[in-house]
């Protein structure tokens, strides 16, 4: 998905200003995917500059004008394009967490654990905040439904798999320390 693929989405819903566009993204497609607020306002000028969509500016007392965006009909169309074009195929996993996860075998058990465990603390507070949204998301049409349902399932499979991690991780550390705790009594003997 690009940058400019789901602001023209969000547009669709309602006009919106640039921060409320990120942190649109931020809130309900973060286990989709993620955006770097420098991406947005460049990407914004862009497509007002092709057409696809519009601006208008709220003047501010004592502030700079705000700037609300508007789909274009130009834009619709555009993106009534791409959204009926062959998806891409890659299925992606984006967490910079995993990334990690798979050099812990080059570290410290004990701190490998101790992020395990941060981790699934925030991805427990991630799964109630995802369940109490999926009853504002019972009132969208049945894509944004099942989409914030696929949000909270991913959750709690990667939950799960966090607790399984601390568990064999853990179990992994004690059968080290046994075999430790073994070899300093057969050596003293």
């Amino acid at each position: 998905m690009s940058v400019k693929h789901a602001i023209l989405g969000l547009l669709h819903y309602k006009d919106m200003h640039g921060y409320k566009i990120k942190k649109h993204i931020e809130q309900n497609f973060g286990h989709m995917w993620t955006i770097n607020h420098g991406q947005i306002y460049p990407a914004l000028k862009k497509m007002e500059d092709e057409g696809l969509i519009t601006v208008t500016r709220i003047d501010q007392e004592g502030r700079p004008p705000r700037k609300v965006y508007s789909i274009s009909e130009q834009g619709k169309h555009a993106f009534r394009s791409w959204l009926e074009s062959d998806p891409e195929r890659n299925m992606l996993l984006r967490d910079p967490f995993l990334t990690r996860f798979v050099f812990f075998g080059f570290g410290s058990k004990k701190r490998a654990i101790e992020i395990i465990g941060e981790q699934i603390k925030l991805y427990e507070k991630y799964l109630k905040k995802r369940q109490d949204n999926l009853v504002r998301w019972q009132k969208q049409d049945i894509y944004v439904r099942l989409i914030a349902d696929l949000g909270v399932r991913l959750n709690e499979v990667f939950l799960s798999w966090l607790k399984h991690a601390y568990y064999e991780i853990s179990k992994d550390m004690e059968k080290a320390d046994d075999e430790q705790d073994q070899q300093a009594v057969g050596g003293s003997t």
